[in-house]
């Protein structure tokens, strides 16, 4: 995935990635312990910019986590703080953690001292590389702080949350704040670690950008794709912005399609809804800028799908033969497709049938129950949403959307995005019709699918928070011409 130099800090590194550009660093010639020096120091900045100066615990594991600790404590100690250190052992003689405590010039506590009347903890015990249960009298005094409701700073991660599942290792404290070094991991950026590290901080403690791996793997920001966004200039007509169509589900089932249609709108030139005869009637009495088309067969829908340039099937379209041979049609007119709901789940019993129907034009929009029904034991089976997406998107040959708090985008090529711009809010009925609406505006007007989707992800997720408590499906069409002009300002690449 290519991408201008200010868009690096968006990079998602796994834990080997991270120890590769910190490998690399030391091969430029970088002093491992500058880093430390940088980390500590940004660990402590950090604090003195969100808390007033209170009692501190810091806990230091014996390796380069405490090690950052030791140097958070030292600079901490310099501001005026009163510092109180715990120690889980000692570090190895003549490494850069036993250093950074030579260097504080005090002795830390055992563990077993306790918290005393500290009213911030800093947790320095493990990082990100932890592959096992943190020991029981650290996650005691851990247990301790939150149920005090202390805040807690994690040093890179939570102790005890692994750094590339995003899961914890039976037990993880929940942090107010996590200060990590260089680039996030997956756990910063996926749930339910997303929730266990609070407020994530990106420290640049003087690894080289260049230092840093190749990542497939980014969190989602405007900069990706804004430049790919389907631009009209002085001269496009509307035919030129995209012409996209949508499927509309039976007579007792159009407000899905409509609230897809209506999102579609916002983006594409024109859009058509492709309807049965018997509900033709429903969709004429609630349709105005969006057009109607009555189809009495697969047949007749594919010679008009023709004049279109993408379809969104799926919302509501119901789990019948009918939706099935639909996108077949489409397929054999040559659109490109996003494949949504019932158009996934009527294939849940011959995955492959849907796979065979779909390419490197196309998105599939799956929410989490709709995955398993596709590539059953994927999730489980994979080491997190990124790995499982990207696998799916390799078997089905085309850009998949896996939903949820932590949308990943995953590419058939190989790459994904994170998009973490998303509120708690667009957990509501028709929330997903209108993304799918979103990404078939994106498609007709020019915009490649990958892009497509991270475009759609954001800016779905970008008219949620313009809203917030409250929210319905049919509340996100209206915030979009806001959004849109919010990227028409083009914002800056890592906003």
């Amino acid at each position: 995935m290519d991408a201008s130099p200010d868009l690096w800090p968006t990079d998602i590194l796994t834990v080997q990635q991270m120890y590769a550009a910190d490998a690399a660093a030391a091969a430029l010639g970088i002093e491992s312990y500058a880093l430390m020096t940088a980390a500590g120091e940004a660990v402590a900045r950090e604090v003195v910019a969100r808390w007033s100066k209170r009692p501190v615990a810091i806990l230091c594991g014996p390796g380069l986590n405490g090690g950052d600790g030791y140097v958070a404590a030292r600079a901490l100690t310099a501001a005026g703080w009163s510092v109180r250190v715990l120690a889980l052992g000692e570090p190895q003689a003549k490494t850069d953690a036993a250093r950074a405590l030579s260097e504080w010039k005090r002795t830390p506590m055992p563990l077993s001292a306790g918290l005393g009347e500290a009213e911030l903890v800093i947790d320095a015990l493990f990082g990100a590389g932890l592959s096992r249960p943190i020991p029981e009298e650290a996650a005691g005094l851990l247990e301790d702080a939150e149920q005090r409701g202390l805040p807690i700073v994690a040093v890179d991660l939570p102790s005890g949350l692994h750094g590339d599942t995003a899961r914890p290792l039976e037990y993880a404290p929940r942090a107010a704040l996590t200060v990590t070094f260089h680039r996030k991991k997956p756990a910063h950026v996926l749930e339910p670690g997303a929730g266990y590290c609070g407020d994530v901080v990106v420290a640049d403690i003087g690894i080289p950008p260049f230092a840093c791996p190749n990542a497939p793997v980014r969190e989602n920001v405007p900069g990706h794709w804004v430049d790919a966004y389907p631009w009209p200039g002085r001269d496009t007509h509307k035919h030129a912005r995209g012409r996209l169509g949508v499927i509309g589900g039976p007579r007792h089932q159009t407000g899905a399609a409509r609230l897809a249609a209506r999102a579609g709108l916002r983006i594409a030139g024109t859009v058509r809804v492709y309807a049965d005869p018997s509900a033709a009637d429903i969709y004429a009495s609630a349709l105005e800028a969006a057009m109607l088309k009555a189809v009495r067969s697969p047949e007749e829908l594919g010679d008009l799908a023709r004049e279109m340039d993408a379809f969104v099937i799926g919302p509501a379209a119901g789990l019948t033969d009918t939706t099935r041979v639909n996108l077949a049609a489409l397929k054999q007119a040559g659109v490109a497709v996003v494949a949504d709901a019932d158009a996934l789940t009527v294939f849940k019993d011959d995955p492959r049938a849907l796979f065979e129907l779909l390419d490197d034009r196309d998105v599939m929009t799956p929410h989490p129950g709709e995955f398993e029904r596709l590539f059953p034991g994927l999730l489980d089976g994979s080491r997190n949403r990124i790995d499982a997406a990207l696998k799916a998107a390799a078997t089905a040959g085309c850009t998949v959307l896996l939903k949820g708090p932590d949308t990943i985008i995953a590419s058939n090529d190989g790459r994904a995005i994170v998009n973490t711009h998303a509120t708690p809010w667009l957990a509501t009925a028709g929330s997903g019709d209108v993304l799918a609406g979103i990404i078939g505006g994106l498609l007709a007007g020019g915009m490649q699918p990958f892009e497509a989707g991270a475009c759609g992800a954001w800016v779905h997720g970008d008219a949620g928070r313009r809203f917030g408590p409250g929210l319905t499906a049919e509340d996100l069409p209206d915030q979009l011409p806001a959004v849109i002009a919010r990227l028409a300002n083009r914002p800056p690449p890592d906003e």
